[in-house]
């Protein structure tokens, strides 16, 4: 495990994290939950029927010790997560919707999160990213500031650690999006030790093309900077000139990057998404992610094809996201 792994664990150990699992079924999930439990770095909650998670785990030869198991169908306070639940939408759902939406485990996760029983959601070795994202935008909703969440990668080779934003969630970010992203990942920069210096991406260094995309990109520099004046921030750059020294001094001598950025913000879904798996495949970089931000409590979305080893490593950067 990466020293970025093992900063966490030393971070969060004995703190008593509480993490919610709504896939408790999951064999994934389970694996995951009894190292969690037993490292002492997470005190895992898992959803579902508890004579089913406790049958798949027997199987496994785990034990479950030092982890709870909350059932939608049997849970004593469901009355008091159907009251917060209509007092939290607002009038957009009845007690009779809320009492059906919350058999849902990605539902009754959120809320046990919005309600302060656990402290982060982990979801989505079963489920899509919509099914994990969409109660928390209902439900955690975002900080204030912050319009829409977002998703970053942490990619990680060696000592080496930068930030690709966002390559999950924003498919045509606006100038206003993309300022936010950028503070945000700054943010999420800083929590894995990290210090941010952001660069924003174009195909055009400092004015060397214009179009309505680079024109985007300039602005949102600008919101950015307003936003978070103390950051280290610049762009538009191409990639080069933000990570290259000798093409920053080439294409953008006067700038406060130097060829030195580590926190690089993508101007739409397709670049960052594209841009993450290359450095991953040819890279051979780590992409450690998607992590969400902007959220006012962490939820993260696993991928289906993921592992236990990605479950550990998820709930470990989730729970790194409450200190």
């Amino acid at each position: 495990m990466s020293d970025l792994f093992a900063t966490i664990k030393q971070q969060i150990h004995g703190k008593g994290v509480t993490i919610v699992f709504p896939e408790g079924t999951d064999e994934r999930i389970l694996g995951a939950a009894e190292r969690l439990a037993k490292d002492e770095v997470v005190k895992p909650i898992l959803i579902g029927a508890e004579a089913a998670i406790r049958d798949k785990a027997a199987g496994m030869n785990l034990t479950l010790s030092g982890i709870d198991i909350y059932d939608p169908a049997t849970y004593d306070a469901m009355e008091d997560m159907v009251a917060s639940f209509v007092e939290r939408r607002k009038g957009k759902a009845t007690p009779e919707d809320a009492r059906k939406i919350l058999q849902d485990e990605n539902y009754f996760g959120t809320m046990l999160v919005h309600m302060g029983k656990a402290q982060g959601l982990v979801s989505g070795a079963a489920h899509s990213t919509a099914d994990t994202v969409r109660p928390a935008l209902q439900i955690i909703k975002t900080k204030p500031g912050v319009s829409k969440t977002s998703g970053v990668f942490i990619m990680v080779r060696g000592d080496e650690k930068y930030v690709f934003a966002d390559c999950a969630i924003n498919i045509s970010p606006s100038s206003q999006d993309l300022a936010e992203i950028a503070v945000e990942s700054a943010k999420t920069a800083q929590l894995f030790g990290i210090d941010p210096r952001v660069a924003m991406l174009s195909f055009s260094t400092k004015g060397s093309a214009k179009s309505p995309e680079t024109e985007k990109v300039v602005e949102a520099t600008g919101i950015a900077k307003e936003m978070a004046p103390q950051l280290t921030l610049d762009g538009e750059f191409q990639f080069d000139a933000a990570f290259v020294p000798s093409v920053a001094e080439k294409k953008a001598p006067g700038s406060v990057l130097k060829g030195d950025a580590n926190v690089f913000v993508f101007p739409s879904l397709e670049a960052g998404n594209i841009g993450y798996k290359i450095a991953q495949r040819l890279g051979n970089f780590e992409a450690i992610g998607p992590i969400l931000q902007g959220l006012n409590m962490p939820v993260n979305d696993l991928s289906r094809g993921c592992n236990e080893e990605d479950v550990y490593k998820l709930a470990l950067i989730t729970a790194g996201q409450t200190l």
